[in-house]
């Protein structure tokens, strides 16, 4: 595969093909995000992808299952592009049962309900958004590029198509300040989407970003583990899920934590209560092994 950067993927990906439809993110203005610094986006030609593809069915035509387009949203690629990819990921690996892609939320919005719709029927079956907060403040601090409606509607319309969802929001993008209104408006986002998987992730800055440029230099105060999981009582505390996978076990979180929404709430927050009353860090994910 023709990679030109840091592979970023979610850890759900990691047994899949990953073959890069996109270079970059065509949003790429986000304050916390430095994953695509001084990387120009750009979509590959379609000759290019399909080389790529020729390339792994020599090896893995019968065996391959999985297939995840690279990089940062490839949704956001012309419809003929996405439609001649999927038809040929479909001819060269006769077993493929899953296709996923990253896509944020103004890439969902250019689509269709139509045009989304027959992605999935050519088997793209998941889709990978970053919601970040539900609080508008917040969003438009972070520069997102898009509003609270904008990103219920485009995750509505990824789950209207049949396409299965999962959001990511991240703990303490509102500081100590914004930390309460962070984690109750991001539950009402949430609850407005109704994902099908949620992951929470815990902030961690990321030098040469514009928030890490605000935290030295005063702007932005970082909120300690214990109020991260805070954060994250109040958001499982207040979502109304229908059926959610949610999941703060990602490497950046100090308290892995994964349970079935409603099913298990009761569970998951008795768990986070019972780490908050004893302040015990050996609970906690040591600092030094906290990664992005």
């Amino acid at each position: 595969m023709d990679y030109e950067q840091v592979i970023v993927r979610p850890p759900s990906e990691a047994n899949s093909l990953l073959l890069p439809v996109t270079y970059g993110c065509s949003h790429n203005k986000c304050t916390f995000c430095g994953t695509y610094t001084g990387v120009k986006f750009r979509i590959r030609p379609l000759e290019d992808i399909k080389k790529d593809i020729d390339k792994a069915a020599q090896n893995y035509s019968w065996s391959l299952r999985r297939v995840f387009l690279e990089n940062g949203d490839a949704l956001i690629a012309p419809q003929a592009r996405l439609v001649a990819v999927l038809k040929y990921l479909n001819e060269k690996f006769p077993h493929l049962a899953k296709i996923g892609t990253y896509t944020t939320p103004q890439a969902a919005l250019i689509k269709s309900l139509d045009e989304l719709k027959e992605l999935k029927r050519l088997g793209l079956t998941i889709a990978y958004m970053g919601v970040e907060s539900g609080d508008e403040e917040i969003l438009e601090k972070i520069n997102k590029g898009a509003t609270y409606d904008q990103i219920v509607e485009a995750g509505r319309k990824i789950k209207q198509a049949g396409i299965t969802l999962s959001v990511t929001v991240i703990l303490g993008l509102g500081g100590i300040e914004g930390s309460r209104n962070h984690a109750l408006k991001t539950a009402c986002i949430l609850s407005d989407i109704d994902p099908d998987f949620a992951g929470a992730l815990t902030i961690i800055l990321v030098p040469g970003t514009p928030l890490h440029r605000d935290w030295e230099e005063g702007r932005f105060q970082l909120i300690s583990p214990f109020q991260s999981l805070e954060e994250l009582k109040l958001i499982i505390e207040n979502s109304q899920f229908s059926n959610c996978f949610f999941t703060a076990n990602h490497a950046s979180n100090y308290l892995p934590i994964k349970a079935r929404l409603p099913r298990q709430k009761a569970e998951v927050l008795k768990l986070i209560d019972e780490v908050l009353t004893t302040k015990d860090m050996s609970r906690l994910r040591p600092e030094f092994i906290r990664a992005l």
